[in-house]
């Protein structure tokens, strides 16, 4: 039963069911995905299965089959796009953990630190071209149509790195430069799988923008929620360090409000991310950023965007049982803790 609107961001929980959606989307498009890695170079096949093999909740391919039935015709005709979307996570995966010089995903070894940083380049490389094979391989219009938003959203999603990695080399940003960041990063995948699927499902382009605007939100505050787990979560629970994106000195958003909050707060934590950290550092980094009341700030953002998100299956007329399942995805999504 989905629970009442008037507090979307629901308490962080250990454990948290997997909406029923996400178990049918894992059915339909775990073969099918499988199906396309088998159309890889063999050199690559094994590389990517290791990835693969990590698990995943299929988020983005469970967004792409909802909004398909959403518009009216099922979700079948629409697991190409629910394959490509996957691919293009994917392979953002594999070359995120390059530039963060991360060694493990999911309690695994990452695709670079078990195969080398080439393997896990071209990998990607490859993931991202397969994508489109996939949905390009029967051209018709929506096909076409599909393609043309993966390929902007897949733009945006590179843009967002591209200035996630600027930040580095700047000593502060904004919240909202940071909140801007995350649209491309993280919104811009999430509102395409929603509108790829609404256009493959026949939904008009009113009903495919809504759509894909309650994807960016809901992008935006899955990402606030990640940026949360960055600096506050469980090294058993998210299978990195304590303070990781501390520790890699990350401008997030948790450091990007502390900085906008002035004072001691921000002249301190701006000290102490200009050097290498040590756990002492990311120990009083994360006292000051608690104390300055950053941890309810970013999950307050994430509420804003979580309600805009779920505002927006509202802006048009859909299938009754599919917007429900749109909001139990939105709730999953945002309570997750790894």
């Amino acid at each position: 039963m989905t629970a009442p609107l008037t507090s979307p961001l629901p308490a962080r929980a250990s454990s948290v069911q997997v909406p029923d959606a996400l178990v049918r989307a894992a059915q339909l498009v775990a073969p099918a995905l499988a199906a396309a890695v088998d159309q890889l170079d063999p050199a690559l096949r094994e590389p990517v299965r290791h990835h693969l093999a990590g698990g995943a909740k299929f988020v983005r391919a469970g967004l792409v089959l909802l909004a398909a039935t959403a518009a009216g015709e099922g979700d079948r005709g629409a697991v190409p796009g629910a394959v490509a979307i996957e691919l293009v996570h994917n392979y953002s995966l594999l070359h995120d953990d390059i530039i963060d010089h991360d060694r493990e995903r999911r309690h695994r070894p990452t695709v670079w630190a078990q195969f080398g940083e080439s393997v896990a380049i071209v990998a990607g490389d490859a993931l991202a071209g397969l994508a489109m094979q996939v949905l390009l391989e029967t051209p018709t219009a929506r096909r076409v149509e599909a393609a043309r938003r993966l390929a902007n959203a897949n733009q945006q999603m590179i843009a967002g790195q591209a200035a996630d990695m600027a930040f580095e080399a700047r000593g502060r940003v904004t919240v909202a430069e940071c909140l801007e960041m995350e649209r491309g990063k993280t919104g811009a995948l999430l509102a395409a799988s929603c509108a790829i699927g609404a256009v493959l499902g026949g939904a008009s382009e009113v009903t495919a923008d809504a759509l894909s605007l309650y994807g960016e939100h809901l992008g935006i505050a899955f990402q606030a929620v990640d940026d949360v787990l960055g600096v506050w979560g469980e090294p058993a629970v998210t299978g990195k360090p304590v303070g990781a994106d501390l520790l890699a000195r990350k401008k997030a958003l948790p450091v990007a409000v502390a900085f906008e909050r002035g004072g001691p707060v921000a002249e301190e934590l701006s000290a102490i991310l200009s050097h290498p950290l040590g756990t002492g550092d990311v120990a009083r980094a994360t006292a000051l950023m608690e104390e300055a009341g950053v941890r309810d700030a970013v999950i307050a953002i994430a509420d804003e965007h979580l309600r805009t998100a779920l505002g927006a299956l509202d802006l048009v007329d859909i299938e009754t049982r599919s917007k429900e399942q749109l909001v139990e995805i939105a709730r999953y999504v945002t309570a997750r803790d790894r």
